[in-house]
């Protein structure tokens, strides 16, 4: 126990430094709340457009395209990092209290409170960590090329925007807005790729002319103006390299199957010896860990590429 004291004494000088949201006093009326979380999803989708300044390039192939929708980070800009130093050092902090190396009485008021501080100051770090690791690994362009003051400067830019997601998500989770940053960030980002892989009006040329990118716009462009209906309907449901219809219904019916086991649960009888003949039941939802898992997992190995990058070119 005093080791797990001294470490939140040691974070307590650091509380009075560290942004925080205040808990809803009272009951905040549903419209506030639902004004706040659109705030919240709209300083989250303008990140998502603000370029980082001072990059050399960010044409090369992304090594992470198919899990920055879990991450809900945009690459080249400021949400670069998105919710990954958020679920890292909950990640951290969580393994941290259940090993017990740190102890924390989550009844008192004030162990929460410098416990949630150190998670914040823990993602805070992890910014700076990630930050530094993205521009050693040459994401940006060589650190030669870039020059120190460029590189501090995309740093400083990631921090910040980290920064402000924790705040957002602290925001929705104490009562202002409706759910969590982290799940509202993640199904903009999942509903944004949806929408523009269905009707995005950008062309391209695959070798068969142009070609819009969006499946449904590509299925009405191709059925208004190929001769032939028939091949035309194959070829918008099952083209290669660009969305088609079939990705689409695929889509669809993963989000109905999803939708469908979530109401499954496992109700489990408890007894207790106080109240005899009392027997009750817990529900316990199958889907009960949610998306958790998949986050972790993609937030463990986009750090741990990362740090491999980064040693590789120091260590080569």
């Amino acid at each position: 126990f005093s080791m797990s004291a001294r470490f939140l004494d040691i974070m307590r000088p650091f509380m009075a430094i560290i942004p925080e949201v205040q808990q809803a006093a009272t009951k905040v009326p549903f419209k506030e709340r639902v004004l706040w979380t659109s705030v919240t999803l709209f300083i989250y989708l303008v990140c998502c457009q603000i370029p980082l300044y001072g990059i050399l390039s960010t044409e090369s192939a992304d090594p992470f395209y198919w899990s920055r929708v879990i991450l809900a980070s945009n690459r080249g800009t400021i949400m670069e990092l998105g919710i990954s130093p958020i679920v890292t050092s909950g990640l951290v902090m969580q393994l941290l209290s259940g090993a017990k190396l740190i102890s924390v009485d989550q009844s008192n008021k004030e162990d929460r409170s410098l416990f949630n501080g150190a998670q914040k100051f823990v993602g805070i770090l992890i910014c700076i960590g990630q930050g530094t690791a993205y521009v050693l690994s040459g994401m940006y362009g060589d650190v030669g090329e870039l020059g120190a003051g460029n590189a501090f400067l995309i740093v400083v830019q990631l921090l910040v925007a980290g920064i402000i997601v924790i705040l957002l998500d602290e925001l929705l989770q104490k009562g202002h807005g409706l759910g969590s940053g982290i799940s509202l960030f993640i199904a903009t980002n999942i509903c944004e790729t949806i929408i523009w892989k269905a009707f995005s009006p950008q062309t391209t040329n695959q070798g068969r002319g142009a070609e819009f990118e969006g499946a449904i716009i590509a299925l009405v462009h191709m059925m208004a103006t190929r001769q032939d209906k028939v091949r035309a309907l194959r070829e918008a449901f099952y083209r290669h390299n660009l969305p088609n219809i079939t990705n689409l219904l695929a889509t669809a019916l993963v989000f109905v199957i999803v939708i469908y086991f979530q109401g499954f649960r496992v109700d489990i009888p408890i007894t207790s010896k106080r109240a005899r003949g009392g027997n009750q039941t817990y529900p316990i939802k199958l889907f009960y860990t949610s998306n958790i898992p998949i986050i972790l997992q993609t937030a463990l190995v986009s750090n741990l590429y990362f740090v491999s990058q980064m040693l590789y070119r120091q260590f080569p």
